[in-house]
């Protein structure tokens, strides 16, 4: 029993982590964005004739089950033991637990174009002032490797909703031509994502003191830090890779049924 017994504690350990992190709670706010690009695209891509039907079909496809689900295959691949642990512990501190509340609000009011607008103003005014306080933020962003890894993340998205759309017969395009088309976006996703990132962690963790905020920072260099990272993106990644080619293949269904 002890060899079945190894595999049946990881994953309660794992039930424990996602509890720790709030990742419900995350699923939820990503559900919720979801359904704000899915506008997004009805207003771009159909003139706004959606609908009820186009709306049941983007939350369908950001289901907050599935996010969640994505969320914790990523995090069981990075993170065991020792690394495991480490990470549950910090999180199930106050400070932890305070941190989370924080990204987590920020997310929510990062909703509101004006408050984007605002918070990234921020970011731009103290970017190269050496704050102290964006220092600190800096060093998480650099050790969590963030801005490289959420142009990635972008990029591969955009390939597979072109590769729906394609797929779908509403282009034709090559292989390569689809990568060229989204590969041409690089350098403005990338401004874009450090200018989107700074913004919110600004805005996030400015009710920290700086020591406090470094304590975080420290976090973030560590393995189990690093680890964390690492697991949110190999879930992010897939999921979001998905999303898109589901999201491009509800377009063209929908297109198609306009002009039925």
């Amino acid at each position: 029993m002890l060899v079945l017994a190894l595999p049946l504690w990881a994953g309660a350990r794992h039930t424990v982590l996602m509890d720790v992190l709030r990742t419900e709670e995350l699923a939820v706010i990503l559900h919720e964005e979801g359904q704000t690009f899915g506008a997004t695209l009805d207003r771009d891509w159909l003139d706004g004739t959606g609908g009820s039907v186009w709306a049941q079909q983007v939350m369908r496809i950001y289901d907050p089950a599935r996010l969640s689900e994505g969320i914790r295959r990523g995090l069981e691949q990075t993170l065991e033991g020792e690394t495991l642990e480490n990470v549950i512990e910090f999180f199930a501190s106050d400070l932890g637990g305070r941190i989370l509340t924080l990204e987590n609000s920020a997310r929510r009011a990062l909703a509101d174009e004006g408050v984007e607008q605002a918070a990234r103003e921020r970011y731009a005014e103290l970017k190269d002032t050496g704050d102290a306080r964006l220092e600190q933020i800096n060093r998480m962003i650099v050790a969590g490797d963030l801005v490289q890894r959420n142009v990635t993340s972008a990029l591969n998205s955009n390939v597979q909703f072109m590769r729906a759309l394609v797929d779908g017969d509403l282009y034709a395009m090559s292989e390569e031509e689809i990568l060229n088309d989204v590969l041409a976006e690089r350098d403005t996703i990338e401004a874009d994502t450090e200018g989107w990132l700074g913004a919110f962690l600004l805005l996030a963790y400015s009710p920290l003191t700086l020591e406090e905020l470094t304590t975080y920072a420290d976090f973030s260099e560590t393995d189990a830090g690093r680890a964390l990272n690492a697991g949110f993106f190999a879930g992010f990644n897939p999921l979001y890779e998905d999303i898109s080619y589901a999201l491009g293949q509800a377009l063209v269904r929908h297109m198609g049924a306009q002009e039925l």
